[in-house]
């Protein structure tokens, strides 16, 4: 069985920064891509970050680019985003997802490309 877990979150202030980290560990299983969605109360979940195992290719929304680095934390094992420059509108339950499938370009922005979920981490920027 697959486990992700995040941690990290909580309350920050406008213009704060928050670190998130997420492990994924389970039987045989590899990670191929790692990904981070957010949900707003309300809301729909939406992408935020990506990226695949060997580190080179990662994504971003447009709305958090420049702002949001996802990167792999080879020693701890675990994958990290490191958020700056928060925004009231980035208050959200951030998720980390995890798949062993091989996904194309245009899968990785995709919820429903991943098979492992965390539970989420709330992230709250205050004005």
């Amino acid at each position: 069985q697959v486990q992700v877990i995040e941690s990290g979150g909580g309350l920050v202030q406008v213009g704060g920064s928050l670190r998130l980290s997420c492990a994924a560990s389970g039987r045989a299983f590899t990670a191929y891509a790692m990904g981070w969605f957010r949900q707003a109360p309300g809301k729909e979940r939406e992408f935020v970050a990506a990226f695949r195992r060997n580190g080179a290719d990662t994504y971003y929304a447009d709305s958090v680019k420049g702002r949001f680095t996802v990167s792999r934390d080879s020693v701890k094992n675990t994958v990290n985003l490191q958020m700056n420059t928060l925004k009231p509108e980035d208050t959200a339950v951030y998720y980390c997802a995890a798949t062993s499938s091989r996904l194309i370009t245009s899968s990785m922005r995709i919820a429903r490309s991943y098979d492992y979920w965390g539970q989420g981490t709330q992230v709250t920027v205050s004005s």
